[in-house]
């Protein structure tokens, strides 16, 4: 019997009439039970035959159907339905065997991603699992992604994570690479985002309406705080990184980039867009124009600079002459422009 919308509703309506110890079910009080609940749920519901009820519990009681301990028994000459069990509830029983299978090879990949400290927790499920049900473990590498263990700052991945999870405002001591001087922030943490081999935490900063962007490997120490968590209606990070490269993040609007690619840097640009906005302008046997939609920020320019000589900025202005002061800059670290010929 295959399991539709409407026969998933009826099971679950059944469950509950049969896991109830308060009330007695007979054949016809389920009928009676599931007319009236589908038909709070739709006005034009037709009432269910005898066969459709038999056929349910028929279904319930097989393997496919969860094997529910149904039975028949009598009490005052009257025949009622019940679980043998009392304590069995079918929709209690949450995932099958297969998809708890399905779902320790998914932590069992996470905890064998390297670099995540203080997160002894996803190993710890993934043993209570194969533990409570005798599931099969592995002890292969499966991922592995770059990382800089020694990084500073990384110990704080796990102490931040259950920090935003459980909305808990924190006191940040942080020594920024601008000032020498130590900044004491009271933070309500959102996010936390890795790019280029670094951590990064986001969130309100008490002082500040705005985002506030720390370097985890800039934190001095980190303290729960008495303040209350300011909650977050107003930033959506699954939207808020789709403008920039990196991290660094403003209030500006977007502007269109283009971009020359030589010939050789063309199949690195082509299969692995630097934005994912990058759209194909023009191309011919001298190199290929992109355009990218983002912005601009530092993490761009840098990105720019990685290619060398290989690509080139044609427009806007703004980011063509920043980038040109950079390589002004790169070329005056190794020989004296004033000399030069």
């Amino acid at each position: 019997m295959a399991t539709n919308k409407q026969a998933s509703i009826r099971y679950r309506i059944i469950d509950n009439c049969l896991s109830n110890p308060q009330r007695r079910f007979s054949f016809e009080d389920l009928r009676d039970c599931l007319n009236r609940e589908l038909a709070e749920i739709n006005a034009n519901h037709k009432e269910i035959s005898i066969r459709t009820l038999r056929e349910d519990l028929k279904h319930m009681r097989s393997r496919e159907g969860g094997e529910a301990p149904i039975e028949t028994y009598k009490k005052e000459g009257r025949s009622y339905y019940r679980y043998a069990d009392k304590d069995f509830k079918l929709y209690n029983q949450g995932l099958n065997t297969a998809e708890l299978q399905q779902l320790k090879n998914a932590i069992d990949t996470l905890s064998k991603i390297e670099g995540l400290p203080q997160m002894e927790w996803v190993q710890e499920l993934s043993t209570k699992l194969e533990e409570k049900f005798f599931l099969e473990n592995s002890d292969q590498l499966i991922m592995s992604h770059d990382h800089n263990r020694y990084l500073k700052g990384i110990e704080y991945l796990g102490e931040l994570f259950h920090a935003i999870l459980y909305k808990k405002c924190l006191t940040i001591r942080y020594q920024s690479y601008k000032t020498k001087k130590e900044s004491c922030f009271e933070l309500s943490p959102y996010h936390l985002r890795e790019y280029n081999n670094r951590w990064f935490l986001f969130g309100r900063n008490q002082s500040f309406k705005n985002l506030t962007n720390l370097a985890l490997d800039r934190i001095v120490s980190i303290e729960e705080s008495n303040h209350s968590f300011i909650e977050n209606e107003k930033w959506n990070f699954n939207e808020l990184f789709e403008d920039i490269i990196g991290v660094s993040f403003s209030e500006k609007e977007t502007e269109s980039v283009h971009i020359w690619c030589s010939p050789e840097a063309t199949p690195y640009i082509t299969s692995k867009p630097l934005h994912g906005s990058q759209t194909k302008v023009y191309q011919d046997d001298n190199g290929l124009t992109i355009r990218i939609e983002v912005i601009p920020n530092f993490e761009l320019e840098t990105l720019i600079l990685s290619f060398g000589e290989r690509i080139k900025v044609l427009s806007p202005d703004g980011v063509k002459l920043r980038i040109a002061e950079r390589v002004k800059q790169l070329y005056s670290n190794y020989f004296d422009i004033t000399d030069s010929k």
